[in-house]
């Protein structure tokens, strides 16, 4: 007869329960996010380069979906609110050391900007509305004349928002897998992929697809970089982080993430992009549409695999 000492009960199944208390609603404001500022960067970017005419669809078309993107972001944030009615209470403050009063200030601005971008080119998009009205048309007249100073607004706040989705999980520092200065960079990379992806996916001009393509294929290597590098970071850590990067290394995430992240989000994508850059055709769809994929699981999985991972001691 063998004898046990039991001395924990941790080897029972259950027993460390996790808080699992952000579900699909976040990763979908995490993604349009990025989204939006991927989108509306390349668009300041753009017209301050003065490419307004070269690549319509980054500096004009593509940001009519930012605005909205934001506003659909929100509300998803806002129906995952516990105390709905206290929201305002974010804006009667700001706290430096804050990631929380960073994005909600960050989206207080970003989002009216977008909409007054966008509005800007509303009469070329629509050019038989009847434009009479005075009140409009002196509003549009304003924001045309100042379009210069919003783009480098709007550039500001884009990187501030892209990277504010990845630091507001690493900054909580009991969750080991988002316990890591990496989180803002990848997801800021990942959400200018996302925007380059829309833009190529949008456009009808060759050498505009051809150009986002180019831009997508160094981001998505960038975005390599980071991944590669934070699951270097995380095994050569503590005990707890090298759990966390094991989710992903024959753990329970370890086919989500490789197969819809890596494979089906950057790599086959960026091989299809350099099979369209060497000539052949590829519909633009394709790969635009795996790298949003590929973006948007991204952030699930690591929203998800966050709150399972914890400090035991």
């Amino acid at each position: 007869m063998n004898e046990e000492l039991i001395i924990s009960g941790r080897m029972n199944p259950g027993i460390d329960p996790y808080l699992h208390v952000w579900h699909w609603p976040i990763p979908t404001y995490l993604f349009l996010g990025g989204l939006a500022a991927g989108i509306l960067f390349f668009s300041g970017l753009y017209y301050i380069l003065g490419k307004e005419k070269q690549l319509p669809t980054a500096v004009k078309w593509a940001s009519f979906l930012a605005a909205p993107a934001l506003v659909v972001g929100l509300f998803f944030l806002f129906i995952d609110l516990t105390h709905k009615l206290y929201f305002w209470q974010l804006y009667t403050t700001i706290r430096l050391t804050s990631p929380m009063s960073w994005g909600a200030w960050t989206l207080m601005f970003i989002t009216p900007l977008a909409f007054i971008w966008s509005a800007t080119y509303l009469r070329e998009l629509v050019p038989k509305w009847d434009w009479k009205l005075k009140i409009l048309w002196n509003f549009e007249a304003l924001a045309i004349k100042y379009r210069t100073p919003i783009a480098w607004v709007i550039m500001l706040l884009a990187v501030i928002l892209g990277i504010y989705t990845g630091i507001l999980l690493s900054a909580f520092n009991a969750r080991p897998l988002w316990n890591t200065s990496l989180l803002g960079p990848l997801f800021l990379t990942s959400g200018l992929s996302a925007g380059a992806a829309t833009i190529m996916w949008m456009s009808k001009d060759h050498a505009e697809r051809s150009l986002f393509s180019k831009i997508d294929l160094i981001l998505i290597g960038v975005e390599l970089f980071f991944i590669i590098h934070l699951f270097m970071g995380f095994l050569a850590s503590t005990e707890v982080q090298i759990q966390a990067a094991q989710l992903f290394l024959g753990g329970e995430f370890t086919v989500s993430f490789w197969v819809f992240v890596i494979i089906m989000g950057l790599i086959f994508p960026a091989l299809l992009e350099v099979l369209e850059l060497r000539g052949f055709k590829v519909p633009v769809f394709i790969p635009a549409g795996l790298i949003l994929f590929g973006g948007l699981m991204l952030r699930f999985i690591m929203v998800e695999a966050g709150q399972l991972t914890r400090y035991l001691y």
